[in-house]
């Protein structure tokens, strides 16, 4: 037997914050939740407000829109 070959490597003990598979295994379920928790402040920040009344009945009513809800209508309908 070759005597060089024989010889256990050496072990090196490291702390567990130096291994980098941890980080590996730790970091891609701590990057998603951060994300997550990022959209969720972005969703709750952002969101449009709440309509009190229907989109259809501001438009018959507000006669700056009126040409275009006969466009659309117009638009939409069967010839």
């Amino acid at each position: 037997m070759n005597p060089v070959l024989a010889k256990p490597l050496p072990v090196v003990i490291r702390p567990w914050w130096r291994e980098p598979m941890l980080w590996l295994v730790i970091g891609g379920p701590a990057t998603v939740v951060v994300a997550a928790i990022g959209t969720a402040a972005i969703a709750w920040h952002g969101a449009d407000r709440v309509l009190e009344e229907p989109p259809a009945a501001r438009l018959a009513t507000d006669p700056a829109l009126q040409p275009a809800v006969k466009a659309r209508n117009h638009a939409a309908s069967p010839r």
